[in-house]
């Protein structure tokens, strides 16, 4: 277990190599889920506030689904969530299946198109990195974990490249956590954490 600050990450985050394989896995995380993608309370406004842009990627079926059950809903286990189109295998409504068959994000597509400074949920910016707050006091877990089956050929195409979890996510973490958390991070990666002066480092 890796500890900065209060966030316990787990060692396969640096351990382990992963690069998204989207031919091969079709964008598999946007479906076949237990729900849609968890949302902090913060972006259940950022998703208000940019619907009507995003709204013109969005299908005629996931529009319907959104009109039925709103932007995002309440679950159980996950809390906040992004509502999944249920006629057609739990895809996420946000999710945009193309000509290749491939789940692309609204969100995404309208982060890229100069129409939103928000790129996307960040837990969906940070998978295969699930991140969840400590059920016991002021701390956050870091975990690996991707899906059996869909992720196996990210996994090889992140050992073949030798990219590891952490540097695959380089910017989802920084978003996340801040460059000096990454910079952390990569340093006790790299096992250098022993020759940090940190005297200098608070100057």
């Amino acid at each position: 277990m890796i500890v900065i600050d209060n966030i316990l990450i787990s060692e396969d985050v640096v351990d382990k190599q992963f690069v998204c394989d989207l031919h091969s896995c079709k964008g598999a995380c946007c479906e076949e889920g237990a729900a849609g993608a968890p949302l902090d309370e913060a972006e259940l406004k950022t998703i208000d506030e940019i619907f009507e842009k995003i709204k013109p990627f969005l299908t005629d079926t996931a529009l319907a689904e959104i009109e039925m059950k709103g932007r995002y809903v309440f679950n159980e286990e996950f809390e906040w969530v992004t509502p999944t189109v249920d006629s057609d295998n739990e895809i996420c409504v946000y999710g945009i299946r193309d000509e290749n068959g491939i789940i692309k994000c609204a969100f995404e597509q309208a982060y890229h198109n100069g129409l939103t400074d928000w790129k996307k949920p960040m837990s969906c910016h940070l998978y295969p990195i699930v991140a969840k707050k400590g059920k016991h006091g002021d701390y956050e877990r870091v975990n690996y974990e991707p899906r059996e089956k869909f992720c196996d050929p990210a996994c090889v195409l992140g050992l073949k490249l030798k990219v590891p979890v952490y540097q695959f996510l380089k910017e989802a973490i920084i978003r996340k956590y801040g460059e000096a958390f990454y910079e952390d991070l990569d340093l006790i990666a790299k096992g250098e954490w022993e020759e940090i002066d940190f005297n200098e480092k608070e100057n």
